[in-house]
């Protein structure tokens, strides 16, 4: 094997957007009312494998928007993208596609987002950073609780 084969590659190829949906159930009433909406925000991602070398991340997030009982909007978006990662550690592997693959996505479905609810007539909706570094450890930290309970 020559050196340039074994050297870690780590690239994002493409960005897309999987899979979106909007509603606005109760239009255009919904726009005559001036209340501040509580909007809830749920993300969960996830990495296959598509083939050798060659994995797909999907960031799923669901923008909930009500006043009240009264649905305002819903957003589902599947921001994604395919990355190349070959010749990583396998230690490092985990980290990357927990972490990094995630965060390099995320500006991406921020922008979705917020041009949907622009598009739909409401105030834009700019979802905060999201700490993946730290949802990792989170995740990592729960799974031993669980394993020392289990054991």
């Amino acid at each position: 094997m020559t050196e340039q084969n074994i050297q870690p590659v780590f690239s994002l190829d493409k960005i897309y957007v999987k899979d979106v949906s909007l509603e606005v159930p109760n239009a255009p009433k919904i726009f005559l009312n001036r209340e501040q909406p509580n909007i809830e925000l749920n993300i969960s991602f996830n990495t296959e494998q598509v083939e050798d070398g060659v994995f797909q991340t999907v960031i799923h997030a669901v923008v909930n928007a009500k006043i009240g009982e009264q649905q305002m909007f819903l957003i589902e978006a599947d921001q994604a993208g395919i990355f190349q990662l070959r010749n990583i550690p396998a230690d490092q592997m985990e980290l990357i596609q927990n972490i990094e693959c995630p965060n390099m996505l995320f500006p991406y479905l921020r922008e979705t987002v917020t041009d949907l609810t622009t598009r739909a007539g409401f105030l834009p909706v700019i979802l905060a950073p999201i700490n993946f570094a730290f949802l990792y450890q989170q995740k990592q930290s729960q799974l031993s609780s669980a394993n020392e309970t289990v054991n």
